[in-house]
């Protein structure tokens, strides 16, 4: 894995790479205290040069202008960190999901479904979540096919023992 990730970086593009690292570091920075004392500031002094430029047309230009081009920018911004945060999530929990014994290995890569898949599997997974509420234990299968077979299976356990109660007296 790491052979890849190296060979992965060595073939990024100058540019791609340098964009890469100024969105990193803008992303880090933007979302911290310094960047928002910056702008209250900003903001600050706009309001106090208003009665200096007679609140006119041209000072509320610039305060509109200014954050106008800021949020269109960090809208790109945040979606980019948004979408690497979310893959690297996605490998995470797949990750997760292939290691853990048990665990169904359909929802690996489920975020590339489409949304009628995701609805299907949503149902299945609301059952398996009745079925354990029904069971009183939310931890006992990982699947419909053994939830509905140890259900089954428990559900003639119980009605055993009271059927030879029954049948005894």
């Amino acid at each position: 894995m790491h052979r890849l990730l190296t060979a992965v970086r060595n073939q990024r593009r100058p540019f791609a790479s340098a964009l890469e690292n100024l969105s990193a570091r803008v992303t880090r920075w933007a979302g911290g205290s310094s960047a928002f004392a910056i702008a209250l500031l900003i903001v600050v002094v706009w309001a106090l040069t208003g009665p200096l430029f007679h609140f006119s047309d041209t000072w509320q230009l610039v305060i509109n202008t200014g954050t106008t081009i800021v949020t269109f920018l960090m809208v790109f911004l945040i979606q980019r960190s948004q979408n690497k945060d979310a893959v690297a999530l996605h490998l995470k929990l797949n990750e997760l999901v292939a290691a853990i014994e048990g665990a169904s290995n359909r929802l690996i890569n489920v975020e590339d479904l489409s949304e009628n898949e995701v609805r299907l599997l949503h149902r299945h997974y609301t059952r398996l979540a009745q079925l354990s509420r029904e069971n009183g234990a939310l931890t006992e299968s990982h699947s419909i096919e053994q939830a509905v077979t140890r259900h089954a299976s428990k559900q003639a356990r119980h009605r055993a023992p009271s059927d030879v109660s029954t049948r005894a007296s």
